[in-house]
């Protein structure tokens, strides 16, 4: 029996270097139209002024009064005193955030080429690092778990050491890690593939002095579907950890389902472990859904125009099998829809804690420059009729994660 029932530093908080940054829907398609030139003041007709014009504008948008917006720029381009600090880039996409900040919505983002990138990364599931757990002890940046075979572990790294100092002489970075927050160390420690990036370490026992730690950064390749034969009270069952629903999850799903059939008659039931999973692709959950559910709808998609059904694909491999879903307050968007569908459509108990509750549809656009565009263009219906929105999914059992024991009680409760 391994460890899904363990785990290691149960005090820390911890995300995979890597870790999605934001609940992403299905890819619809969109478009930006745009216009007539803007009225701009002398001041600013310059390069900028190319990257804000617009060709195509609809009727809707050509009465949108902009004087305000340049006579602000204006104003700062010609008076501001520290001119050093004025990037008229950083100041266009400051002025995009605020516009779909206006919206009130938190998923319909602009995301600069960095971060978009960063999130492209997370759904495919790849990206080059060292191949580090990260997580803080003691309010210092920590090393969690250094993954298997990467660079990091091959180096020695060890779980428990502490973070320090990071330098990296190609991205000009000299600095100690205090303050930093997940998203920094992320983007500090991540970088193109060979590149060398070196980590002051300390670590309990040995001899108090601080250390440091070249490494060759790699391709870290994480898998979104783990599998786990637990053996408890004189069952076996088959745990699946399913983490997000990235560009390989298809593929390492199909993988963990023929593990499951080729042992059926030794497998008592599954849990289907969605915690802290915070969505991905939409069209991971209908494959996923459709291994338990034969027919039926499993979402409705009711966008702004048109509601669409989205029904079981007829295959129902594991459809055989008890099942249990584990889900907690991470648990979202994809992961909601699985679980509502399979607790209507299925009959599977829910067990954890309620759901996080993000029940819309973003449509994910990349804009010539590298920055990406979501866009919330629908909600989701469960087969119900349940909006998950705000909402989430109630579970028929709820216990609660403790993260000071060694053990998981929410394993060991549903088996």
């Amino acid at each position: 029996m391994r460890a899904s029932l363990y785990r290691l530093l149960p005090a820390v908080r911890s995300v995979i270097v890597g870790s999605l940054l934001l609940v992403l829907g299905g890819a619809v398609g969109f478009r930006i139209a745009g216009g007539a030139t803007l009225p701009l003041a002398n001041i600013v007709q310059r390069q900028v002024e190319y990257r804000l014009i617009n060709t195509e504008q609809p009727p809707e948008v050509q009465d949108v009064e902009f004087s305000q917006f340049w006579e602000v720029w204006g104003i700062l381009q010609q008076d501001y005193l520290d001119a050093a600090r004025l990037n008229e880039q950083q100041m266009v996409f400051g002025a995009i955030r605020g516009m779909t900040a206006a919206l009130g919505d938190p998923y319909t983002v602009f995301l600069p080429p960095e971060l978009d990138q960063r999130t492209e990364e997370d759904l495919a599931g790849s990206f080059f690092g060292v191949g580090i757990e990260l997580g803080y002890i003691d309010g210092t940046l920590a090393v969690v778990a250094p993954l298997k075979g990467m660079p990091a572990d091959q180096a020695g790294v060890e779980a428990g050491d502490l973070i320090l100092h990071v330098t990296d002489d190609v991205k000009g970075l000299d600095e100690d890690t205090q303050g930093w927050s997940l998203n920094q160390a992320v983007n500090n420690i991540r970088g193109s593939k060979q590149s060398t990036v070196t980590l002051t370490l300390f670590r309990s026992g040995n001899g108090g002095e601080p250390f440091a730690v070249n490494l060759i950064r790699d391709e870290i390749v994480i898998p979104s579907v783990e599998l786990v034969f637990v053996e408890h009270d004189d069952k076996r069952v088959a745990h699946i950890q399913l983490s997000r629903f990235g560009e390989r999850t298809k593929g390492e799903w199909d993988q963990i389902v023929a593990q499951i059939l080729q042992q059926r008659d030794s497998v008592d039931g599954i849990l289907l472990d969605m915690r802290n999973n915070p969505g991905g692709f939409f069209d991971g959950a209908i494959d996923v859904a459709s291994e338990f559910i034969e027919s039926g709808t499993i979402v409705t998609q009711q966008g702004k125009f048109t509601s669409r059904s989205f029904s079981a694909k007829g295959e129902a491999k594991l459809g055989r099998f008890p099942l249990r879903v584990l889900v907690n307050r991470g648990s979202a968007s994809a992961s909601e829809i699985v679980a509502g569908a399979l607790r209507d459509r299925a009959g599977a108990e829910l067990i954890g804690e309620q759901t996080f509750g993000k029940g819309t549809v973003q449509d994910r656009k990349q804009l010539d420059n590298g920055s990406g565009l979501h866009v919330t263009i629908a909600r989701w219906l469960l087969p119900a009729g349940d909006s998950i929105q705000d909402e989430g999914v109630p579970v028929a059992i709820e216990v609660q994660d403790d993260r000071q024991t060694d053990q998981d009680e929410v394993v060991l409760r549903a088996i």
